[in-house]
């Protein structure tokens, strides 16, 4: 009966075009957020090395800057899949692939940040052996993460040209 009341007085599609504005306005509220992040973080960043060329013998804030311009890069790679999603209306599995690559290799550079400033802690041996083993373990993880998600990057994008090969041409006079 409410079924047959919504089509007699049409708020099917009115109601349809209500939650594409709303999902529309979200994205775009969502697009601005992450816009007004990334200047922040390239700012902050930028900001950061500046201050680091005084003293540039050191590799910390060298390593500390990379970190935050490869989170520049996953934000700008998360805007772009807010952006795809508007214009497409569905949502493609890339682009979160090359942001989890991109977060994988910041852990990576991160981890070996660390590693490098663990005789500077002056901690005793032991607990130096078991940070060098905890971080080998989740090194070799994060390698394995690594060639899995280029792995099916590669395989996405293989299967994208296949079927764009496949697809019979438009623009072919007969």
């Amino acid at each position: 009966m409410a079924r047959e009341l919504l089509e007699r007085t049409g708020w099917r599609p009115h109601s349809n075009n209500i939650f594409v504005l709303v999902e529309f306005g979200l994205y775009a509220a969502l697009a601005i957020l992450l816009c007004v992040t990334c200047l922040l973080a390239l700012g902050a960043a930028a900001v950061m090395l500046w201050g680091g060329l005084g003293d540039w013998t050191h590799s910390d804030t060298v390593f500390t800057v990379i970190d935050r311009l490869l989170v520049v890069l996953m934000l700008i790679e998360i805007l772009h899949t807010v952006r795809v999603s508007v214009r497409s209306g569905t949502l493609t599995c890339e682009p979160f692939l090359i942001v989890g690559l991109i977060a994988s290799i910041r852990r990576v550079l991160v981890i070996t940040l660390e590693s490098s400033q663990v005789k500077q802690q002056g901690n005793t041996v032991q607990v130096n052996e078991t940070l060098f083993r905890t971080s080998m373990i989740e090194l070799g993880v994060l390698g394995m993460l690594i060639l899995v998600m280029v792995a099916s990057i590669y395989l996405l994008r293989r299967a994208h040209q296949g079927n764009a090969e496949d697809e019979p041409s438009t623009d072919s006079v007969h």
